[in-house]
């Protein structure tokens, strides 16, 4: 076996070293060992295995003490309270931390898995983010189990740096060689290059040289120059030491920290190399040094992986004298407040974003838009969608004017045209920066594009669909001389490719409060209204609240894992905003008019994003258009590759505990570790409750009036006073506010009373039958001793019962956000059948309790999360009278009426099965 300081400093390496084949894109790869992850996990995990050797003196813990961990109890052995209750703090710390990363690590498996189903976008930087957080989630696991234990589970260290490197391997496929150039003119650019100068300015490459179509003149400023900058400057460093005090559930924080972060950067100072290099190629562009430019990020991942519509900043008409400046403004935008936000709800790091930027001659536009080639609503109508402004791009895409909207079918001839009232305009001006002026009152209600005009951009479109070989989102502009030109070209992101949308009938029954408005993104949502007017309000959002607002806004990715829905009086589909809602999933209308004025804060409110339409109050009729809509992510080579890694983290393939090949070098994934790490952390915390608990006082047995073998072990708070001469103690010596709630229900009056537990015959037999015929490993035989691990806010509750086992763990305090419960139940001695039906009866309960609740053959798992203590409190309440209720339960699933039926008895306050039998057998007769 290595030795401890040879494993850590192994560990070590293989984690300082993770980026160098870790398929990181080659312009930001370099910086993977300056930049931890995000959460710090790279720098984080060298500072816990290299405090390994301290682990005893970090803890207060004697070298002797720390013997306990590799030798068995022995009746000689003495110690005092204190030395107890140190190593014990110790252990539950370890244990903490391991329960901590365990619970972290299935989310990212959920995550995962929801990702496979195909229905969500994710590129390149979800791969490796949450191959990241796997890895270190499992490496967390597996330290703290070693140090729990004294350190004899090192053999795990080997086999997880196996997977990792399978991981790696998987992920490093694709090797590429960096340029060297600061500087790449748009003749030399094509899609290929898009890890060097974004999605913007590849496809903008791509389109001038293989599409050839008319764009800007123009150069990209390339990610090594972006690297260039950081490093020279050491802002990696200093922007990850910020980065620490945020805090994902504050959005105080994410604004404090952007600001600092974007402040350091501006104030950095361009390497001298780089000035020239920028200020040599603008010179060539310009035919005099009057010339003004377009700056726009392209930032590796946009447009070509995700849609970062609006995360980054774009300067319009900047002259020669403020290129430098306004560079490293666009720079300082990877760490605006809602770029933040938004790779925070994304799972995207850091390290896998770049700035390359595009400097492009200004375009003076009479009239600009966005055009789609297919109908983003429904890609089986082959028309294409134009919309236009006079002036420049921006107050198209921001909401500020509702445009002239045209349908053009593939015929080239025109469907339908909208043309609105538009009353003023974006212009630039040669001294000043844009600047809105009126729209001449001739023009206001004129169409901004001739009939050729619009030919010819149709064209345009479905060139570049063919090219591309998917539908398109495409940004154009139209000069003064009348020559049209491409600004931008990305996949359109459509959720519900290849079926129409479910038409939805007027609902005379409810007040109507927005008969048409435009459908951004389609969907049906409810809740309470909250109106949205300014960055405050937006700090002050509440949960599962529809917003209102004037104009769209991108700002609003802030609240978009919030808000169950999105109205606007102003805007259109082809806006920033609304591409973000449907990246989201979330039902938006936009140009709605009125919405600000006809719906008042609070009022509760129907949002159908399909028609357009918005209702007072809850619409039941509706509830079925919830769902969400589907994305085509299968067989691209993203999925493919999320695909293979995810071969080597989600399978289990250790399901018995008691199985000889329930060893480390049975396991093949990520999982496998993970699931043996979490099954040995408890028996190394129930040996050393088995260790003291009849010495010193640091484990009880819980004396209570219901049938149930139950152990105490306070970390410190958990009851009102500990007398280490005491064996057992009552309940009302706990002091613990989680598990005070359980016994409440626990030892509810109902399950107090003396009474036999009802027993139906052919459920008894069926049940007996199978423990008799099935093979030792179909029914596990859990034991009848439970533990309750208790501190004054935490509770970790595992309950064995015969052949049922359950698992509680809980925080419950007066934060909010760090309240949770989450409960799994498992076993049963039936057969299969039975303990489907079981579970599924539960699963109905917890739901209608508002868990959220996963069923997976005779597992039930819920969580409930981040809601105020009075309600944690109740919902464990709840959890103890189930476990009672629970009981014997097999019998009774004699048929599926019975799921139903003791679900509702529950849930009603019925706790006597005899009379949920009878109910249920009434109900069959019927």
């Amino acid at each position: 076996m290595p030795t401890l300081g040879n494993c850590s400093k192994r560990h070590n390496r293989a984690i300082n070293s993770g980026h160098e084949n870790s398929g990181l894109k080659p312009a930001v790869a370099g910086r993977g060992r300056r930049m931890s992850t995000d959460g710090n996990y790279s720098r984080r995990l060298n500072r816990w295995l290299n405090s390994r050797h301290n682990s005893g003196v970090n803890s207060g813990l004697k070298p002797a003490v720390l013997k306990l961990f590799r030798r068995k109890k022995s009746s000689k052995d003495t110690f005092s309270p204190d030395t107890l209750s140190n190593l014990f703090r110790f252990k539950y710390s370890c244990f903490k931390m391991l329960l901590d990363s365990n619970a972290k690590f299935l989310t990212v498996i959920s995550d995962i898995e929801e990702r496979l189903q195909g229905q969500e976008i994710f590129g390149m930087s979800y791969v490796r983010s949450r191959s990241d957080q796997a890895v270190f989630h499992t490496l967390r696991m597996v330290k703290n189990l070693d140090d729990l234990s004294g350190h004899r589970y090192t053999l795990l260290f080997d086999i997880l740096e196996e997977i990792n490197l399978k991981i790696k391997e998987v992920l490093g496929k694709r090797k590429e060689i960096p340029p060297t150039e600061l500087i790449l003119p748009y003749l030399q650019i094509n899609a290929e290059m898009v890890d060097w100068v974004g999605g913007k300015n590849a496809n903008l490459g791509e389109i001038h040289n293989r599409v050839y179509l008319p764009i800007p003149r123009g150069f990209a400023i390339t990610t090594r120059a972006f690297e260039s900058f950081m490093v020279r400057n050491e802002l990696f460093d200093e922007i990850s030491k910020k980065k620490v005090g945020i805090d994902p559930n504050n959005p105080e924080t994410i604004n404090t920290i952007s600001e600092d972060i974007r402040q350091l950067i501006t104030s950095a100072q361009v390497p001298a190399e780089l000035e020239d290099a920028i200020l040599l190629a603008y010179a060539k562009l310009a035919e005099d040094s009057g010339m003004r430019v377009s700056m726009r990020s392209s930032a590796t991942g946009e447009d070509s992986e995700l849609s970062y519509a609006g995360q980054y900043l774009s300067k319009l008409n900047v002259p020669s004298d403020q290129i430098i400046h306004a560079y490293k403004e666009i720079v300082a935008s990877l760490y605006s407040p809602r770029a933040i936000a938004y790779r925070l709800n994304k799972g995207i790091r850091d390290e896998d974003v770049a700035m390359s930027v595009a400097c492009l001659e200004m375009v003076e536009s009479a009239a600009s838009g966005v055009m789609y080639s297919r109908n983003p609503l429904n890609l089986l109508e082959e028309n294409t969608i134009i919309t236009a402004v006079w002036g420049l791009g921006p107050y198209a895409v921001d909401g500020v004017i509702t445009p002239d909207s045209y349908t053009v079918g593939k015929n080239r001839q025109t469907i339908a045209a909208e043309i609105s009232h538009k009353t003023v305009k974006l212009v630039s001006k040669p001294d000043e920066d844009l600047i809105e002026v009126p729209v001449a009152d001739e023009l206001q209600d004129k169409p901004c594009l001739s009939q050729e005009e619009i030919d010819i951009l149709v064209t345009y479109a479905l060139k570049l669909e063919e090219h591309y070989g998917c539908p398109q989102d495409i940004e154009w502009a139209l000069d003064k001389k009348k020559r049209l030109f491409i600004l931008q070209s990305r996949p359109l992101r459509v959720e519900d490719y290849g079926k129409g949308y479910p038409i939805t009938p007027v609902l005379t029954a409810y007040p109507l409060l927005i008969e048409k408005g435009g459908t951004a993104s389609a969907g049906v949502g409810f809740g309470p209204a909250f109106h949205v007017a300014s960055d405050q309000d937006l700090l002050n959002f509440p949960d599962g609240a529809v917003l209102v607002a004037r104009h769209s806004s991108p700002k609003f990715v802030m609240v978009m894992k919030k808000t169950r829905a999105i109205i606007t009086d102003m805007g259109n589909i082809a806006g920033h905003m609304a591409s973000l809602a449907r990246e989201f999933a979330v039902p938006a209308i936009v140009n709605a008019k009125v919405a600000t004025a006809t719906i008042p804060a609070g009022m509760e409110v129907t949002v159908d994003a399909y028609s357009g339409r918005v209702y007072q109050g809850i619409v039941p009729e509706l509830e079925s258009f919830q769902n969400a809509c589907e994305c085509p992510m299968k067989d691209t080579p993203v999925y493919r590759v999320l695909r293979e890694v995810s071969d080597w983290i989600i399978p289990l393939h250790l399901l018995d505990p008691k199985s000889p090949n329930f060893t480390p070098s049975f396991c093949r994934s990520l999982h496998d570790i993970s699931r043996m790490v979490h099954e040995f952390s408890y028996t190394e915390m129930f040996q050393l409750s088995d260790f003291v608990s009849d010495k010193k006082g640091v484990a009880f047995k819980l004396k209570v009036s219901v049938p149930l073998d139950l152990y105490v072990i306070d970390l410190g708070g958990g009851m009102t006073e500990t007398n280490v001469h005491l064996k057992s103690v009552p309940p009302d010596k706990i002091a613990s506010i989680p598990f005070n709630a359980l016994l409440r229900g626990i030892m509810h009056e109902d399950f107090q009373k003396s009474q036999l537990r009802p027993v139906e015959f052919k459920g008894f037999l069926s049940v007996m039958r199978e423990q008799m015929l099935s093979p030792p490993s179909k029914a596990e035989r859990f034991g009848d001793r439970s533990y309750a691990i208790i501190s004054d806010k935490y509770l970790n509750f595992s309950s064995r019962v015969g052949y049922h086992y359950s698992i509680l763990d809980s925080y419950c305090s007066q934060t909010p956000s760090m309240n949770y419960i989450t409960f799994s139940f498992k076993g049963g001695a039936a057969d299969d059948i039975r303990r489907n039906r079981r579970v599924r009866a539960i699963a109905i309960i917890l739901q209608s309790l508002d868990f959220t609740v996963e069923v997976t053959g005779d597992r039930v798992d819920a969580r409930y999360q981040k809601h105020e203590i009075s309600l944690i409190e109740d919902k464990l309440d709840m959890i103890g009278r189930l476990l009672q209720f629970t009981r014997q339960m097999d019998m009774l699933m004699n048929n599926e009426a019975s799921v139903e039926a003791l679900a509702k008895n529950f849930l009603a306050g019925n706790y006597n099965l005899k009379s949920t039998v009878t109910t249920r057998e009434s109900e069959v007769r019927g």
